[in-house]
């Protein structure tokens, strides 16, 4: 990518690009002493191309995405990369292997750019070699009860997915593998995912791998969606960005980013004015909430019982976008 010691590999189900991005798949990842180091310095992206019924192929907002994983390779401190000349490998690579984008409006071709050190040592610094490829993979349904079947939360104070300072806000390898734990624990709860809490007022911040909304009438009575803010701890998603966008262009009620603890929920809850909650990410696109289990007590949450009309206008809009149901500008065909 024009910078010393970064090779860049673009492959995918065994085929190749023609110049200096091409690589066997089988080659990518070479056995050596680095593979000690990778685990030290590695981050990657997620994002999906999607087929529509004019079968062409899109890209949903990647720019998003490449600016997030800038920010997460300086982080990370791995070397910096031209974003728009990543952009035009993936779009090549996916025009090569679309035969892999499923003929389904379910469904959609999974791209995860992954970037990690390379450096034939053992020592933690800063690598002077980076690899950067990408993965892709068909993917179903991220849940099998479909994209409107509502998940359970496991609250658990005792856990923390992130914290100040930290990279709580970059795509980091170690940032995922601690909450499997967790999520195991939510399982044998009777709950689908985690409601990952911080600080000691609980602050609400994101729900498994989702960020999180809450569509409320708040305290002062006026109506509202609000998702936690971006201060450090928040992965600054692509589909929040999304919704957030549609929310203000609406203009239907207010669009908030800021904290909202366990407690306002409760109070909101107790006084009627929860109308629901659902998660966002790119691999269920938006996902409603059912209950909470927190502190030893379940508190259902009506957003089933309220449609959940927002929570479907929010699928709709998107997949309409997504699988070239309506024009935007938030695509880029391959």
């Amino acid at each position: 990518m024009a910078v010393p010691g970064v090779r860049a590999r673009i492959g995918a189900a065994g085929r190749v690009l023609p110049g200096r991005f091409c690589a066997a798949l089988d080659q990518l990842l070479p056995v050596g002493p680095w593979e000690t180091h990778q685990h030290f310095f590695k981050l990657f992206e997620g994002m999906k191309a999607f087929r529509g019924q004019d079968q062409r192929v899109r890209l949903f907002r990647p720019l998003l995405n490449m600016e997030r994983m800038s920010r997460s390779a300086a982080r990370a401190s791995l070397p910096p990369f031209d974003q728009l000349q990543l952009l035009e490998c993936i779009r090549r690579l996916v025009a090569i292997d679309q035969a892999w984008v499923p003929h389904s409006d379910s469904a959609s071709l999974y791209i995860r750019p992954t970037f990690i050190g390379t450096e034939p040592s053992l020592g933690v610094s800063r690598p002077g070699h980076a690899l950067l490829f990408v993965i892709l993979s068909p993917v179903e349904a991220y849940f099998s009860s479909g994209p409107m079947g509502a998940v359970g939360l496991l609250a658990e104070p005792r856990y923390v997915r992130a914290w100040l300072g930290g990279v709580g806000d970059c795509k980091m390898g170690g940032n995922y593998a601690p909450t499997i734990l967790v999520q195991d624990e939510a399982v044998r709860a009777g709950c689908q995912q985690a409601l990952w809490l911080y600080g000691d007022d609980h602050q609400i911040t994101e729900v498994g791998t989702m960020n999180i909304f809450l569509f409320w009438t708040d305290p002062e009575g006026e109506l509202e969606l609000v998702t936690p803010p971006l201060n450090g701890i928040i992965l600054p998603g692509v589909t929040r960005q999304s919704l957030l966008d549609l929310g203000r262009k609406w203009g239907e009620f207010r669009v908030s980013e800021r904290s909202v603890t366990m407690g306002d929920l409760l109070r909101g809850l107790q006084e009627k004015r929860v109308r629901e909650v659902f998660g966002s990410g790119t691999a269920c696109v938006v996902s409603p909430v059912s209950h909470i289990l927190y502190q030893g007590k379940n508190y259902p949450i009506p957003t089933m019982e309220n449609g959940p009309d927002l929570t479907k206008r929010f699928l709709k809009e998107l997949t309409d976008i997504q699988y070239g149901r309506v024009p935007s500008d938030w695509v880029l065909p391959i």
